[in-house]
């Protein structure tokens, strides 16, 4: 089958959805513009009115604090979207930037009540915020427990593996047009750091980086490395999963 976008086989991979749904996803891309990096998205304090979905690019959810620094939160890659959490509050609390030119998509709050009424959707859009969640925390666990080794490591798997789901890596090598500095500012680590943990991860023969594509020279022995389970991502097959609990009915998970 071939997806119209990125986010349609993103949402595809967490849910069954039928042609129709395809359909409703595809044309609400099709309004997708053109943005520099300097554009202005989100700022923390503006009015939480839409959400926005990755076309093509990268762009990172991101704190500035009052010296001038700044923490990376999470990257947003082709087929990911902020939260539909952030149009309950009034503002989000958080900043949304562009790492690179990117085809940015809209949704307003009757385009996202009308996926909402859509049953497979819903349930994609569901699975895909627990998805954003667990990614949370497995960054929480990177700068609170792991070595720079590690956290680098790790961080590369997570990128290879996401983008891999939605066909934009060829034989364990993908483009990452970041720089050092942005590595550096969401791994909790200094751009110098990040130079020397590239390094020596090319010394081991594990990855090697080199005019913004990176290669996975072992991708089994990284993952050993660096303690990296992709099951977080919940990228397997779907036909394994529940159909979505009755509205009404609670669910209890252990």
């Amino acid at each position: 089958m071939v997806y119209a976008s990125s986010w349609t086989k993103r949402l595809a991979s967490l849910a069954h959805l039928s042609s129709e749904d395809e359909g409703i996803l595809t044309g609400l891309t099709l309004g997708a513009r053109a943005c520099k990096v300097d554009d202005g998205y989100v700022e923390s304090k503006d009015i939480a009115d839409h959400v926005l979905v990755v076309v093509e690019g990268i762009a990172c959810r991101y704190r500035m604090l009052a010296d001038g620094r700044r923490q990376i939160l999470a990257y947003l890659f082709a087929g990911d979207m902020t939260s539909p959490e952030r149009l309950l509050v009034r503002r989000p609390g958080q900043s949304i930037s562009l790492l690179v030119p990117s085809q940015i998509a809209v949704l307003d709050r009757s385009a996202m009540n009308r996926l909402q009424h859509r049953p497979n959707i819903s349930t994609a859009l569901g699975r895909a915020g627990l998805v954003r969640q667990a990614t949370t925390s497995e960054w929480q666990v990177n700068v609170g427990a792991r070595t720079a080794f590690e956290r680098l490591g790790h961080l590369l798997c997570e990128i290879y593996t996401r983008l891999e789901s939605v066909g934009l890596t060829t034989n364990l090598t993908f483009k990452l047009p970041l720089t050092q500095l942005q590595l550096a500012e969401s791994l909790a680590l200094s751009a110098v750091h990040v130079n020397r943990t590239l390094m020596e991860l090319r010394r081991q023969r594990l990855v090697e980086m080199r005019d913004r594509v990176v290669t996975i020279l072992d991708y089994t022995r990284l993952c050993d490395e660096v303690g990296f389970d992709p099951s977080y991502l919940q990228l397997v097959d779907i036909d394994w999963m529940p159909e979505s609990p009755a509205i009404g009915k609670s669910t209890t998970v252990n």
